[in-house]
């Protein structure tokens, strides 16, 4: 028997109902004669309150709403890697063929190519038994991503039936098991309801880090696979290109991609650039191993709210295959925002700015689902999530970045100033922080030099030095500071300019690798041991700043490309040799 509601009031993205008692709290259900896809969020006696993640103009009161009897859920299952889709996970290129320039209501909820038929291989047989998370086909989803279907969650018995491999489309029963009495028809698809998170069998310690080829990350502030990262700053700080660059170029076997309330125009050259670019670690696209969801500041302000929650199950469901995933949530701001509007339209005691109460434990929720992991198949995989922060104005102190900063293990603090000074990418170098560095100091000890740690750490010192110093210059100049604290300042200015300011177009500067950047680091400190020792020797600062070596350090990440190493061995020759010449005058 079909359960139905009535429509009793409209207001935007919110509907309340009538005649709703025997429905059910996050049911999906279809609104209307469009038939436009709601979910049920709070249920009083026989009046329910439905957020409707598409626009509800033309909707009229004495409606139908009818039930759909399951959660609000995503279809998992191949053709999900290189798709583009909406915060429900409607492809775009199918809503496209519909209308070319909005999304229009009551289109219902496509979702994967049902008619697409995929090579599937068959690895289970007759007989054998089968519990949940347990592969029993694979496909090769792009060149990049070997797909494998799994047993979904509380499923699990001895097979009874197996198809030949072949060519299936994602609805074809392929393998049937029975437990008892009862028989599962197993297909190439699942759903599973967005707001719970996939079941693993336990969580393992982090111990390795998301390499992602960006200076100021990998050597001052590093992440680390399965960690939580906030990525907040104002307007026109480069959120967006430095979650462009992580996408790019981190490490990660998989990323998820979240427009999440962006302006339409940022999102449109992610959906233009990111097909046309081509991933370095295979020379194919990088859309063979990019998931990108799009739900721009004009589309359903409820839809912008299930979008983090869409992309975080997908991460999830390449997690249990095994993979690495990095999930880019741009930005965490606008989704608090649609929480803090569809809140005021349900009529809830508003918190803090207007926010509602439930924002840090959603923040929370949201951040809780990162981490690395053994999936119930035995095998260790991880999430990342990067979550950008857009405060108002760029104040740090309000709710979302205050909140983001209590679940998150990094902070990459991006700086107005620094963005203004055209030093990109603009994290600032002494309020960013990191709490995986003492996690990870054993892995870089062994994977990349013993003594990496203890160069960052005396580099932070240095820019820590030069901020209090300053200060005195601000006020009485830098000639009257002694020849020690003005190398302080000199080598500070090599270590922005030269090590932390990084060309996002450059193609030698866009990724580099962490030989490099050490070996970038090593020459830094060869050049403030040579020069200190020239002060002890009384040589006067500006003679040691003339020296052109200077200028050969600070191109050096422009100069020598990643596969030439032994230049950088060369620069330290150099840099010893000038300043031995340089002290043999003065003796």
């Amino acid at each position: 028997m079909t359960k139905e509601g009535i429509v009793k009031l409209i207001n935007g993205p919110v509907v309340k109902g009538i005649n709703m008692g025997s429905f059910k709290v996050n049911e999906m259900v279809t609104v209307g004669k469009q038939k436009l896809i709601g979910e049920v969020v709070s249920i009083e006696g026989d009046t329910a309150i439905i957020q409707v993640f598409e626009e509800t103009e033309g909707l009229q009161s004495d409606e139908l709403i009818y039930s759909t009897g399951m959660p609000f859920s995503v279809t998992l299952g191949p053709g999900i890697i290189g798709g583009i889709f909406d915060g429900i996970q409607r492809p775009l290129d199918k809503i496209q063929l519909i209308n070319k320039d909005f999304i229009p209501e009551g289109i219902g909820l496509l979702s994967l190519d049902e008619e697409k038929e995929w090579d599937v291989i068959i690895i289970a047989k007759v007989g054998d038994n089968l519990k949940a998370g347990d592969v029993y086909a694979t496909i090769q989803e792009t060149s990049s991503i070997l797909h494998k279907i799994m047993v979904p969650y509380n499923i699990s018995g001895k097979i009874k039936e197996v198809k030949q491999s072949g060519k299936y489309k994602i609805n074809d029963t392929v393998v049937v098991i029975e437990n008892g009495n009862s028989t599962h028809n197993l297909t190439l698809c699942t759903k599973w309801p967005v707001k719970k998170p996939r079941p693993i069998r336990q969580r393992l310690p982090i111990n390795k880090p998301l390499i992602t080829g960006q200076r100021v990350i990998d050597s001052f502030y590093p992440i680390a696979k399965g960690g939580t990262i906030g990525l907040p700053g104002g307007f026109g700080t480069g959120k967006t290109v430095t979650q462009h660059q992580l996408a790019k170029w981190s490490d990660a076997d998989i990323i998820v991609y979240v427009g999440c309330g962006e302006r339409g125009n940022e999102m449109t050259d992610v959906l233009e650039e990111f097909p046309a670019l081509i991933d370095p670690r295979t020379g194919k696209p990088l859309m063979e191993r990019t998931i990108l969801i799009a739900n721009t500041s004009n589309m359903p302000v409820a839809a912008r709210e299930a979008s983090i929650y869409t992309g975080i199950t997908l991460a999830e469901y390449y997690r249990d295959m095994g993979y690495d995933v990095a999930l880019m949530a741009d930005s965490t701001s606008r989704w608090a925002e649609a929480l803090r509007e569809i809140s005021g339209r349900l009529e809830e005691m508003p918190a803090e700015e207007g926010y509602p109460a439930y924002l840090p434990s959603r923040l929370a929720e949201f951040y809780e689902r990162a981490g690395y992991v053994k999936t119930l198949n035995g095998q260790e995989a991880s999430i990342t999530i990067i979550g950008a922060v857009s405060p108002a104005g760029g104040d740090f102190s309000e709710p979302v970045t205050e909140n983001t900063k209590r679940f998150v293990t990094a902070f990459l603090a991006l700086d107005k100033k620094l963005a203004y000074a055209r030093h990109f990418p603009a994290i600032n170098y002494l309020t960013s922080y990191s709490g995986y560095i003492s996690i990870l100091e054993d892995w870089f000890r062994e994977n990349v030099a013993s003594d990496m740690i203890d160069l960052r750490n005396k580099m932070v010192k240095l820019l820590q030095e030069e901020e209090k110093l300053n200060e005195i210059v601000q006020l009485v100049g830098e000639d009257v500071l002694p020849n020690d604290q003005a190398l302080v300042l000199e080598t500070a200015r090599i270590i922005k300019k030269g090590f932390l300011q990084q060309n996002a177009l450059h193609p030698e500067d866009t990724y580099v690798s962490l030989e490099k950047q050490y070996k970038m680091l090593k020459i830094i400190d060869n050049f403030y041991e040579n020069a200190l020792s020239c002060i002890k020797m009384g040589i006067p600062i500006s003679t040691i700043k003339s020296q052109n070596i200077i200028q050969d350090i600070l191109k050096m990440k422009y100069d020598v490309p990643n596969e030439k190493l032994e230049l950088l061995d060369d620069l330290i020759y150099k840099t010893n040799e000038e300043y031995n010449n340089l002290r043999q005058k003065y003796e």
